[in-house]
């Protein structure tokens, strides 16, 4: 059965803090789970992810409908990772969906949906058991996919892996070293991100470099068989005795900027990368989507999950943590969180 989102409710637009817009009711709950994760296709249809329990779960929402499929099983993975900035991940390309999870012994899985039946499909890391942490990210565009993961191999120090599917998932290249920090280990409990855009293929994680535990962002332009220099991303610093647990996000804009949101100390940034940074709130547990050329921002404020967009202008959803943002069409966009075991969401009208 379908839940229904009511509409309910009006609140400041976003961009004009005179004109009304109306929105779902916040603390809408789509279903009871752990650690969402969204992508979109080029239907403008939403996939939704995320974990209860040891079974990894599915739900879509179409475009121009206001309610969540009934959740359905992708795959019963033992011991699966879903809480704590862990959690399975999705994401769309030529190929289908695919979903990648991670177990507690530190390995990731993947599976693949092209005629809504999912299929179980690959091991992605190539060495057994070196993602220990179970941080990792999907992304995908085009012809590929391309994920990313703390990973223990060699020295058992953290560093940053990747690899590369062709088939949606089916199978996965040779695994990549993509970083490994000089000061032994990059942040040990800080999630990677990845976004992949036509050859692009961009990577930010959280470094621990001369006692500093700052963002850097590491680019390839030939899909992931190469990558440049990690480049530190905005100017301050945060040194650090230990792991703030607290990765990022980034969303990339059509005419290919990157724009990038985390957390230093107690505040949170936004900054392109080359550009100093600049603050926009207080809090952690950061996301952003660019909307109409705007970005667009989330995160948890005193416990309660906080909306802005690029003016400034704050509003509260409710209680939660880790929030996801994703645009709908030119005038939608959906933000869906995790509180207390559940998936909620809400849908704004801009």
């Amino acid at each position: 059965m379908k839940n229904t989102l009511l509409i309910a409710l009006t609140l400041c637009s976003f961009f004009s803090c005179t004109e009304k817009k109306s929105y779902t009711k916040p603390d809408f709950v789509i279903a009871n789970g752990q650690m969402p994760g969204i992508a979109k296709d080029q239907q403008k249809k939403i996939h939704l992810v995320y974990g209860s329990g040891d079974s990894i779960m599915y739900s879509y929402l179409s475009a121009n409908d206001t309610s969540f499929s009934a959740p359905a099983l992708v795959a019963v993975l033992p011991d699966l990772a879903a809480s704590h900035t862990r959690g399975p991940q999705i994401a769309c390309s030529d190929n289908g969906l695919t979903v990648t999870a991670c177990n507690a012994e530190g390995d990731i899985f993947s599976y693949n949906n092209v005629s809504a039946n999912w299929v179980a499909t690959a091991r992605v890391n190539d060495a057994d058991t070196v993602a220990k942490e179970n941080l990792m990210s999907l992304g995908g565009d085009g012809k590929y996919n391309y994920s990313v993961w703390l990973d223990l191999r060699g020295n058992r120090q953290n560093k940053i892996y990747g690899a590369r599917s062709d088939d949606g998932g089916k199978t996965w290249s040779a695994n990549k070293l993509i970083y490994a920090s000089p000061d032994s280990t990059v942040c040990q409990c800080c999630k990677p991100s990845v976004l992949v855009k036509g050859n692009n293929v961009y990577v930010m994680f959280r470094n621990w470099l001369n006692g500093n535990r700052n963002m850097y962002l590491i680019q390839s332009a030939d899909g992931g068989k190469i990558f440049g220099n990690a480049e530190k991303l905005g100017t301050g610093n945060w040194k650090l005795n230990g792991c703030p647990m607290d990765g990022g996000a980034m969303a990339i804009g059509d005419n290919a900027t990157i724009q990038t949101v985390w957390r230093r100390e107690g505040k949170v940034y936004a900054a392109q990368p080359g550009l100093p940074e600049k603050e926009i709130g207080e809090g952690k547990g950061c996301t952003v989507e660019i909307v109409n050329g705007n970005s667009m921002y989330a995160w948890v404020a005193d416990g309660l999950v906080t909306v802005t967009a690029s003016d400034g202008k704050m509003h509260r959803l409710g209680k939660g943590s880790q929030p996801i943002l994703k645009d709908l069409n030119e005038g939608q966009m959906i933000c869906i969180w995790e509180y207390e075991k559940q998936i909620h969401a809400a849908i704004f009208e801009l």
